[in-house]
């Protein structure tokens, strides 16, 4: 595979497996696996991580403007620390703290796990139970709150194992705490934007260290991952008010186990 083809593909993998509950970090690890091109450098990686944060700050920029109004309002009047944006704005802070320290304290072990396929496929069929969850746990009516939120947070954080799937995790910790589908949905992209920025940041200072390298074809791959993103919200998002949450659930099963006896 020639290394514009190779950027194509990995900016296209990127943007759907990020937000769809199918792991992206399996993905990635699988398909290394099987073309052999290794990994794209930490620079094209950083690319993709902020291509798919802006195709969150679009999907979601009207609530996420709203919120932030109303969370800083919280603090000139007490009239603002009854809306959505005080609760979300602190639920997402706590929430951040628990996911920053379970992913240093896994990082040693994870690019153990994502270079074994074994590894990768067990975990794929966890996600695919956890996709089962959700199929038949009822949605509950809570609002987010702070313990919610670091719940949530913990959920977050162990999916940084290669595929365990961020925003399966995060959907069924939440749906578990009480929350609606969509509410879960919400409040996981809205936890996702410091996470994936905070690993933006890593890799960045890696990236320095080791000299800025692109491959052919990167801007492309930014823009496909950008607009694979947004397309992958989109589907989950109609996913999560239809409740078809066994298309994913068999999706990961089906991987998890080609990785598991073929790869």
């Amino acid at each position: 595979m020639t290394p514009f083809i190779s950027s194509l593909s990995q900016g296209v993998l990127q943007g759907l497996t990020e937000y769809l509950p199918v792991s992206s970090s399996a993905h990635l690890a699988i398909f290394q696996h099987v073309t052999g091109n290794g990994e794209a450098g930490l620079a094209f990686d950083l690319v993709l991580h902020v291509a798919t944060v802006c195709s969150t700050l679009v999907y979601f920029g009207t609530d996420i403007v709203r919120m932030l109004f109303e969370f800083f309002r919280g603090f000139r009047m007490p009239v603002g620390q009854k809306s959505d944006g005080w609760y979300f704005g602190w639920a997402v802070i706590f929430g951040s703290v628990p996911t920053a320290i379970i992913g240093l304290l896994l990082k040693p072990f994870v690019e153990r796990i994502g270079a074994s396929m074994a590894g990768v496929g067990g975990a794929l069929l966890v996600t695919g139970v956890l996709m089962l969850i959700l199929a038949v746990v009822p949605a509950g009516t809570r609002k987010i709150c702070v313990s919610i939120g670091l719940i949530v947070g913990i959920a977050q954080g162990i999916a940084v194992i290669p595929g365990i799937s961020r925003s399966g995790a995060t959907l069924v910790a939440g749906v578990l705490c009480g929350l609606s589908a969509a509410e879960a949905f919400r409040f996981s992209f809205l936890l996702s934007l410091p996470a994936i920025t905070g690993a933006a940041v890593l890799e960045l200072r890696h990236a320095a260290g080791a000299g800025v390298s692109l491959p052919e074809g990167w801007l492309y791959g930014a823009l496909l991952a950008f607009v694979s993103g947004l397309i992958a919200l989109y589907v989950l998002h109609r996913a999560i008010l239809r409740g078809r949450w066994w298309i994913f659930a068999l999706y990961c099963g089906a991987l998890g186990l080609v990785a598991l006896l073929w790869l």
